[in-house]
């Protein structure tokens, strides 16, 4: 090595070292001296992945609003606040780990089950709220859905994913983060009842259909793992391995209600699983495919699972009692399953699929598994939405230079009907209908956005109330009743 050299080598470890001092003098105390999260998020560039380094800059120089991150730009000059925003997006040393003993004492119940009174402290059909997600803030607002007005809102962890989900009576919901942390809320008491942290990077978790379980799906490490619903109390770690020990993260989990089990999506292993929960212990059944499947979609009975294939131009149906992959479907562009709807037309059950990657709605005769129509739209989709009472569907095209704009479907003529563009220059996407189908929300997902209440027959807006970058809405009826116009 020359001498020039050597000089540059130990320049890069002393700045190296010295941005390791600055994390630890500032970041630390909130986000742990590992990075993996503490009171702030983890650190970390799978947790990062949605946060751009210009506005990882702009984070640490002004700070959130409304959030315990201070800004430093009076503390720190711009050369050690682009140092720290390129520090966190590089990878530790030392993979980090989550285990048991972590999980463990991370586990808090300030409400054990029972302890709280069974009647709702406000007055409002309990089957008829919605939880609105505000990404600009990180809270969440409970909504009335008959008068269409804010009951209570409170703070969230950090960048939830995957959807808020309901015990089965609607009293509790669930929320997953992206840091891996599981926050069970008291709807009727308006309270968080106990929190406990699955992983270092969780996709999303789910709820069984007797209300008993939450099953959590890591990218980090790579595992499921178990909860006893009640008090969110640890039961088992899942490795997610194959039978030569690969291990793989897991893309996310269902429940899957008829069949009183779980559906896991693998990222790197081209295998679904089903796990039941048998004497308190879990069961896992592997289903081998030939290809990696990164989206699931379920028929309304549960008997098959619709996958999308990672490479983006085709999907897979599994007979889910066999595990034998039983037709394939010309699905090109990425279709975002996860967001699939179904409905009756002309006497056949039908579902329905925007994608990402290109300008389509694809319309799938689930008999035959036959792409019927494809729907040509403004944009690729990500939020596809009806009601078994609506005659109409709604898709947005998030993606794109028309993402301000939301079409409206004819589900008989299967023709777009409308287009709508409530907040020009604006995303305007995820629509969630009433437990009657009567009235829908859309969000403006901006920091100075709202939710627009349309009436789902005139298509007319009937108010907007104002929130902080509101993302998805989710119908306590339409969520516990697995309504066919919504995700599940």
């Amino acid at each position: 090595m020359t001498a020039i050299s050597l000089v540059s080598v130990t320049a890069q470890a002393e700045e190296a070292n010295s941005t390791e001092a600055l994390y630890q003098q500032h970041c630390a105390s909130c986000h742990g001296g590992d990075r993996l999260g503490g009171m702030g998020p983890a650190l970390l560039p799978e947790n990062l992945s949605r946060l751009r380094k210009d506005e990882a800059h702009k984070v640490i120089r002004e700070g959130r609003p409304a959030t315990q991150m201070p800004d430093f730009g009076n503390t720190l000059s711009d050369k050690e606040v682009s140092a720290l925003a390129e520090f966190i997006y590089q990878s530790p040393d030392t993979a980090p780990t989550w285990k048991r003993a972590d999980i463990k004492q991370s586990h808090r119940v300030p409400h054990p089950l029972g302890s709280l009174p069974d009647k709702p402290v406000f007055e409002a059909d309990p089957m008829n709220l919605f939880l609105v997600v505000e990404l600009g803030d990180h809270h969440v607002t409970l909504l009335d859905g008959d008068r269409m007005e804010p009951i209570h809102r409170f703070p969230s962890r950090y960048a939830l994913h995957g959807g808020p989900k309901y015990s089965p009576d609607g009293r509790y919901v669930y929320f997953g983060s992206r840091d891996g942390w599981i926050t069970k809320y008291d709807i009727y008491n308006l309270k968080a009842v106990a929190e406990v942290r699955a992983g270092i990077n969780m996709r999303n978790i789910a709820v069984s259909a007797d209300g008993k379980h939450v099953l959590a799906a890591n990218y980090l490490p790579h595992t499921l793992v178990l909860f006893d619903a009640d008090n969110l109390e640890l039961m088992e770690i899942i490795p997610v391995e194959n039978d030569s020990g690969e291990s793989s993260r897991v893309s996310a989990v269902y429940a899957a209600p008829p069949r009183n089990s779980f559906i896991a999506a693998l990222k790197d292993i081209p295998e679904a699983w089903e796990v039941t929960v048998e004497n308190g212990e879990a069961q896992v059944r592997r289903m081998e495919t030939d290809t990696w499947l990164d989206d699931f979609f379920f028929d309304p009975g549960y008997e098959h699972l619709i996958g999308a294939a990672r490479d983006g131009k085709h999907g897979l149906v599994i007979d889910l009692d066999t595990g034998k992959t039983v037709s394939e479907l010309p699905l090109p562009g990425m279709p975002h399953l996860g967001s699939g709807i179904t409905w009756e037309y002309q006497g056949r059950r039908v579902m329905a699929t925007p994608h990402f990657r290109i300008n389509a709605v694809s319309i799938i005769d689930m008999d035959n598994w036959e792409v019927i129509k494809t729907l040509e739209t403004e944009g690729p989709g990500f939020f596809m939405r009806s009601h078994e009472n609506s005659p109409y569907a709604w898709v947005d095209v998030f993606f794109g230079p028309n993402k301000d704009k939301v079409h409206v479907i004819d589900k008989q003529t299967l023709q777009i009907v409308k287009t709508l563009q409530p907040a020009p220059g604006k995303v305007a996407a995820h629509a969630e209908f009433d437990r009657y189908g009567e009235k829908l929300l859309l969000s403006v997902w901006d920091k100075e956005g709202a939710v627009i209440v349309y009436d789902a027959d005139t298509l007319k807006e009937l108010k907007r109330i104002p929130m902080n970058k509101p993302s998805g809405k989710y119908n306590v009826w339409n969520k516990t009743h697995y309504e066919e116009g919504t995700s599940h």
